[in-house]
């Protein structure tokens, strides 16, 4: 999705929810640069969510392809999980330049939703937990909070055990 086509400040990612009628939340918080938790665990603590009920975006090459595999802050990307719910056979994780490029958002805003071009994407099986689940809303310091079934749907994903523990 094109940045110009985003109105008002609302990120492709909002813009994306908003176009397909999705009911959603916002949910802005203050990143802080010096945070040693991560992105993820960062907003999490920050608004007061279940680790493993926010979830991050990671882009990963399977078979080349570059893909994307959604998982719980609170774990780590299966790469060999990821690789065989996308058909492939082998999963490396891609360079954050790589990821930048393909989905128009910055490492630590990266959302599954309103990427600048579809990816193959996989969210992982434990989604489906909750009522309500959180992702990036395209920029840091802001996340998304949705119906595991609305995530999947606007992002064509396949639901798959693709987390692991960290």
């Amino acid at each position: 999705m094109s940045r110009k086509h985003v109105a008002g400040g609302a990120t492709p990612a909002v813009h994306a929810l908003v176009e397909a009628g999705i009911v959603h939340t916002l949910h802005p918080y203050e990143h802080d640069p010096a945070s040693e938790l991560g992105y993820g665990l960062e907003a999490a603590a920050a608004l007061g969510v279940d680790p493993d009920q926010m979830y991050k975006t990671l882009c990963a090459y399977v078979d080349g392809t570059l893909s994307v595999g959604v998982v719980p802050v609170s774990g780590m990307l299966d790469l060999k999980a990821l690789a065989h719910a996308l058909g492939g056979k082998r999963a490396e994780m891609a360079p954050p330049a790589d990821a930048e490029r393909a989905t128009g958002y910055v490492v630590g805003g990266i959302s599954p939703l309103g990427q600048r071009r579809a990816l193959p994407t996989a969210i992982d099986e434990t989604v489906e937990l909750w009522d309500t689940v959180y992702v990036s809303g395209g920029r840091r310091g802001l996340d998304i909070g949705l119906a595991p079934a609305d995530l999947i749907a606007c992002t064509s994903a396949v639901l798959a055990p693709i987390a692991k523990d960290s």
